[in-house]
């Protein structure tokens, strides 16, 4: 009878260190998050967000520049309104980077070999989220802090208040990072194809925003101001917007506020509950096509 053998091919063990799962999932984060800008990818996926960036700095430029020469503090944009001023380009950042971070290895099913490594559904998860949020947050606190800068140059009045003023947009920039990335990620991670992914993310933000524009428009019109508060829960920068007015004491920037500290209230509850929410659905999304 002939036997079989098992060469020795020179395979061996391997005996270096292993970083483990923490490693892991900060590697996963900084390469999300370098691909929200486009680093490491063509010269094109570079194109639109650095574009994008810079639209965001002119208005703060601009801003610092007629302070300096009219010395006027009402020429400075308000810290907390600069976010919902430049919304548009925001919503434009996140529908053509989400899809980046959300739908790729959907579309190219290489989701199971991410998690050949020691590297969990939820770590996954939130390795990509918080790429986009810190992404996000980069793009509106940049021009915010440009702001702050360029008015205690020029020699803003107050700058014991600027001061608060500018660490309460930051934490409205980082509310908006939060919400944003949260619906933009769901809707992304349900479209593989790139395109789909854009147009669905601008189409929820258009729906929501025009639909709350238009029932505000007429609780205006009949002075239901009641309604014309709460119904901003629907769009999320007016949802967002609630919470800064209402529990840090900006100015607001939209049409309708919710009353009273209840509303702000209320307001931070449902943006808690569509971070956490969008972070359970995300898993199950990415768990199933883990298993495709």
């Amino acid at each position: 009878m002939s036997t079989s053998t098992i060469p020795d091919i020179g395979y061996r063990h391997y005996e270096g260190r292993r970083n483990g799962r923490a490693y892991v999932l900060r590697s996963l984060y900084v390469h999300n998050l370098r691909a929200a800008f486009g680093l490491g990818r063509p010269a094109r996926a570079k194109i639109m967000p650095f574009v994008l960036a810079g639209i965001m700095m002119l208005p703060a430029a601009g801003s610092v520049a007629v302070f300096t020469v009219t010395d006027e503090a009402d020429a400075l944009i308000p810290y907390a309104a600069y976010a919902n001023i430049m919304q548009v380009i925001v919503a434009i950042f996140l529908a053509t980077q989400a899809p980046v971070l959300a739908s790729r290895e959907v579309r190219f099913h290489v989701i199971p070999l991410y998690f050949s490594r020691p590297v969990g559904h939820l770590d996954f998860v939130l390795a990509k989220s918080a790429a986009l949020v810190t992404a996000l947050f980069a793009l509106m606190a940049s021009p915010v802090t440009l702001l702050y800068v360029g008015g205690l140059v020029s020699k803003a009045p107050d700058p014991g208040r600027q001061l608060l003023e500018y660490l309460g947009g930051l934490v409205g920039c980082l509310l908006f990072a939060l919400v944003l990335a949260a619906i933009g990620m769901v809707v992304a991670a349900f479209t593989p194809r790139r395109g789909f992914g854009v147009a669905a993310v601008i189409a929820v933000y258009m729906i929501s925003t025009t639909f709350v524009g238009i029932v505000q428009g007429i609780a205006e019109v009949r002075t239901n101001f009641a309604l014309q508060g709460w119904i901003g829960l629907a769009a999320p920068f007016n949802l967002v917007d609630i919470v800064q007015v209402r529990l840090l004491g900006a100015e607001s920037s939209s049409a309708g506020i919710a009353p009273g500290v209840t509303g702000g209230v209320v307001a931070l509850a449902v943006c808690a509950a569509i971070v956490i929410g969008s972070v359970a659905v995300l898993y199950r999304r990415f768990r199933k096509a883990g298993l495709s």
